[in-house]
């Protein structure tokens, strides 16, 4: 049982951790939100998108670690908010630790589930932003579509300018990763 405030509200990271194995939610501003089980589609796509992403910074020879969910951010280092972004990269080394990862992550991505669509959209953008989230995807695999938040950039041209909207058959720069492209629809999905 739950033993924070009333409404889905006033709840913290220990009401989090108290949660029998197996059963997930996410925090924001001391908000419960229950996570439904992802369908095969969110798992296809995040596991090609995870992969390309892995592959790239490999290659490379970077240092930021690509995460998949069920892992825990600690978005804003605080008690009342707690996130598990479906693909979490972070390149901070003082950010990582075995716990998840303290502070916010260089880029999150987002599948929509017909249950996430208004959290992901509205809540979580915000949230994102607030926390220092330099790039922020969410990818709709009903419209087969990724809507592509540029944080870092937009707050050296001007708050709030509006995201980018991209088809699954569009070549997409990762803002973070200058020489990394990703077509999902090349990803056999």
């Amino acid at each position: 049982m739950l033993k924070g405030g009333k409404d889905g509200k006033g709840y913290t990271i220990a009401d989090i951790e108290a949660l029998p194995e197996g059963e997930r939610a996410e925090l924001i501003d001391g908000e419960w939100f229950w996570m439904d089980t992802p369908t095969w589609t969110h798992q296809d796509i995040l596991m090609h998108l995870a992969i390309e992403i892995s592959l790239h910074i490999r290659k490379k020879k970077g240092n930021c670690k690509v995460l998949p969910a069920p892992f825990a951010v600690y978005i804003k280092k605080d008690k009342f908010n707690y996130v598990e972004p479906d693909i979490s990269v972070i390149c901070d080394e003082e950010k990582k630790s075995e716990k998840g990862c303290q502070g916010a992550p260089d880029w999150t991505i987002e599948i929509l589930s017909p249950s996430s669509v208004k959290m992901d959209c509205e809540r979580k953008v915000k949230l994102y932003r607030e926390a220092g989230v330099r790039e922020y995807w969410i990818v709709d695999p009903k419209t087969e579509t990724v809507t592509v938040y540029d944080f870092e950039h937009d707050a050296e041209r001007k708050a709030g300018t509006e995201p980018k909207r991209y088809s699954f058959s569009d070549r997409i720069q990762a803002g973070i990763f200058e020489d990394l492209y990703l077509k999902l629809s090349e990803m056999d999905i």
